[in-house]
């Protein structure tokens, strides 16, 4: 050991230096274009056969945009097709999104148009009229299927009450099976005090 005391080194003071700031990336553009026929929603677009029974059955649409403008409407064939996507699929309306369709709320409005106008219906009556014409029904034969029974759960008005331990409401039952306040304060059943 040396007897020379040290020098304690300065306190550093923290410097502020300017960073310099990168320019900001250009977004990545694609490399190639983007196919005309995409394979996710190329097999669900109507056939133009189905596109001439359907177009008649849709109503007439009419601009109720106070000054005659707004924005243009998309055309129904196109909605008509993201409709039957989300109805073939089964998927949700936001699936539409991907598929370069047409908006899904826009879709999901004109299909509640459509319904309120009857022509899922419609059109479900011209396809039986086909099928009958082409192939034929034999109305004399048919059958109906269906259920008109009471919920299983719904129990019925005169029952015999149940020998469950009282539980008002939505209540659950006291894990040592005494009823609440039997003994006081915190349900009794506890120590004497």
């Amino acid at each position: 050991m040396s007897d020379t005391p040290t020098a304690a080194a300065p306190a550093q003071r923290p410097t502020t230096k300017k960073k310099k700031t990168a320019a900001p990336e250009p977004p990545i553009l694609r490399t190639r274009a983007r196919t005309p026929n995409n394979p996710t929603t190329t097999g669900f677009r109507i056939s133009d056969a189905l596109w001439a029974v359907l177009q008649p059955l849709l109503p007439e649409h009419k601009n109720t945009h106070r000054f005659g403008g707004g924005r243009p409407r998309v055309d129904d064939r196109r909605c008509a097709d993201a409709i039957f996507f989300v109805l073939r699929t089964g998927g949700h309306w936001g699936a539409l999104v991907e598929t370069g369709l047409c908006a899904k709320s826009t879709a999901h409005d004109r299909y509640q148009e459509w319904v309120a106008a009857g022509v899922f219906e419609r059109l479900w009556a011209a396809g039986v009229a086909a099928f009958d014409e082409a192939v034929g029904i034999d109305w004399e034969w048919l059958s109906l299927d269906g259920a008109m029974v009471k919920a299983p759960l719904g129990g019925e008005k005169n029952r015999a009450q149940s020998d469950r331990p009282g539980q008002a409401g939505r209540e659950t039952q006291r894990a040592h099976g005494g009823a609440r306040g039997a003994g006081g304060v915190g349900g009794g059943g506890g120590q004497p005090a």
